[in-house]
């Protein structure tokens, strides 16, 4: 059985909005900035509420001396820590976005106690696309950090969000969905780290986001992602997964905008009137390495066996790939590796040779506490 938070004294205390916020617990050693061309037109330091843009020069046949614009709003009001939330890190992915522009318009500064950096369409030119990845360069921001400050445009953009905005945070949220390609159950991300400590706060903060699913993913150790590159540097990371399918999912909108509330609660920076009762069930997963996807192997028609939340088993059939336009080619069957539920599934039904199928998560096998 896997571990639940609720029965660990330590994660309870951790999980008690009346417990000193975890996040400014230790201090931690921040990048040297390197050289940039990019600067923003809000000050991080200045109380109330600003609404701007990160501005990254650059200079295309049809604008000389122009700037891409990433949207930007500080909401400060007073000491306290600061939370940066990110959003458009895919520009397929709506929930996370939808959230945090409504806490740039809605908020009342005076609410805050701290700093909230909000920024809901990182990956700008992708984001008005309405496509996973940058329409300037091609490249998937989420694979670009911690960027280079003369690189191509998206890179810019990871190395001044590495550089000069996760060193203002003492904590980040990362607001993904499924995109174009997966539907997922909606559920709340770990990003494993070498820390014990950070570790631990991680989980609480994860938890207390109070998604349907919590789930360990280390992206196979994949280092250049936003999530990564802010647990390198020290910050209390949530990251998200609300659905996806290529649309906005009505009851993942609202898990994320109600999550987004309760880690805001937890870190001590926007206090509930109330508190909410918790509906999660403190069931903590993870997707077991490598054996979790269900690749297709043949280029075709995808038909799939179960429907997400469903169990699976290792060896059990997954699905069939049809070749509609070869009628006497009989289809080839794929098969599950791990034992689990499954958690994701792709959705356009057409798929070539690696196309991701399929997604199994499992109970954590690592520690909580």
């Amino acid at each position: 059985m896997p571990e639940m938070l609720g029965s660990s004294p330590s994660m309870t205390a951790l999980l008690d909005p009346s417990h000193p916020s975890p996040a400014m617990t230790s201090p931690r050693q921040k990048p040297t900035p390197r050289p940039s061309s990019a600067f923003l037109t809000v000050d991080p330091e200045k109380e109330g509420k600003q609404v701007g843009f990160l501005m990254i020069p650059h200079s295309p046949h049809d604008d000389a001396w122009g700037a891409t614009r990433i949207p930007v709003a500080i909401i400060k009001n007073g000491s306290g820590p600061t939370a940066i939330l990110e959003g458009g890190n895919h520009g397929d992915e709506y929930e996370g976005p939808i959230a945090i522009c409504d806490l740039i318009r809605d908020l009342d500064p005076g609410r805050v106690q701290g700093r909230l950096i909000l920024m809901p369409a990182n990956n700008v030119h992708a984001v008005i696309a309405g496509q996973r990845t940058s329409t300037v360069d091609g490249l998937n921001f989420n694979r670009t950090f911690p960027g280079d400050p003369r690189g191509t445009i998206t890179q810019q953009i990871s190395a001044f969000v590495s550089d000069h905005i996760l060193p203002l945070g003492d904590a980040f949220l990362d607001l993904h969905s499924g995109g174009s390609s997966l539907d997922i159950i909606p559920s709340a991300i770990v990003e494993p780290t070498d820390d014990p400590q950070l570790h631990k706060r991680n989980v609480a903060a994860v938890q207390a986001f109070d998604a349907p699913m919590t789930v360990v993913i280390a992206n196979l150790g994949e280092p250049r992602t936003a999530t990564a590159t802010a647990c390198r540097q020290g910050l209390v990371t949530v990251g998200t997964e609300m659905a996806g399918a290529g649309t906005v999912t009505l009851d993942a909108l609202k898990i994320c905008r109600r999550g987004v509330a309760n880690v805001l609660d937890h870190l001590g920076i926007v206090r509930r009137d109330k508190p909410e009762p918790r509906r999660g069930d403190g069931q903590v997963l993870e997707l077991p390495g490598t054996a979790a996807y269900v690749y297709a192997t043949a280029d075709g028609i995808f038909e799939p066996f179960h429907a997400n939340g469903e169990k699976v088993s290792a060896g059990q059939p997954a699905g069939k790939i049809h070749c509609t336009w070869d009628p006497t080619r009989p289809p080839e069957t794929l098969h599950y590796a791990a034992d689990g539920i499954l958690y994701g599934r792709r959705q356009p039904g057409r798929v070539r040779p690696g196309n991701c199928c399929l997604i199994v998560v499992a109970p954590y096998r690592g520690v909580l506490s």
